[in-house]
């Protein structure tokens, strides 16, 4: 990777609850997190709002998460994040043909009203500079109460994060996800560009 960081090998013991629930809802810890952990004071400013997304505590649905965090890096371009939450998606049991139309999902039947609603705000608001409008969370505020709609847009908030991160540092994709962002996002055009290959 060049004068890039190259991420840890082991996450440190400190984050290893945090690296167990991304074990289990991931099924590996991104390279994402890893290299973060090289300076452990920015690791934790960000653990726990990770930990947030995978907690009880989420008013979101869990199948719908790493949908509206897909759609949030979809508007932003981030490769690294579009596989990653394609993968934790098959992991919460989205159908594959679910997943395989995300992009498209204005006019596919596999998605309901409050679906539509938060996978186009997350969309917008994941644009830079957001293009979220008034008109959007007035959609939102038909399927959701305003707690959900907090929860929602933190889910977008912490990706636009993790967005800018992965797409700067050119994370490394990992074998997983790159496998089922080849099978599954081929309609939209994806392919693992600057990420490609693992460590």
């Amino acid at each position: 990777m060049g004068s890039i960081p190259e991420p840890l090998d082991v996450l440190p013991e400190e984050f290893s609850t945090i690296g167990a629930m991304l074990q289990r809802v991931m099924g590996f810890v991104p390279n994402s997190i890893l290299t973060l952990a090289r300076r452990p004071h920015l690791a934790r400013s960000i653990m726990p709002m990770l930990a947030f997304i995978g907690s009880d505590d989420c008013l979101i649905e869990n199948e719908l998460r790493p949908l509206i965090a897909y759609m949030a890096s979809y508007g932003a371009g981030c490769r690294y994040c579009q596989a990653h939450n394609s993968q934790v998606a098959a992991i919460a049991g989205v159908a594959p043909e679910k997943i395989a139309n995300l992009w498209r999902f204005e006019e596919s039947d596999l998605f309901d009203e409050r679906e539509r609603a938060a996978l186009a705000f997350a969309f917008a608001a994941g644009q830079q500079p957001s293009d979220a409008t008034e008109a959007d969370f007035d959609k939102l505020a038909r399927h959701f109460s305003k707690d959900e709609m907090i929860d929602l847009a933190g889910i977008i908030g912490i990706f636009g994060f993790l967005n800018r991160w992965n797409d700067m540092m050119m994370t490394p994709l990992e074998a997983l996800p790159a496998q089922t962002a080849a099978s599954l996002l081929v309609g939209s055009g994806w392919d693992a560009g600057k990420h490609a290959g693992s460590k």
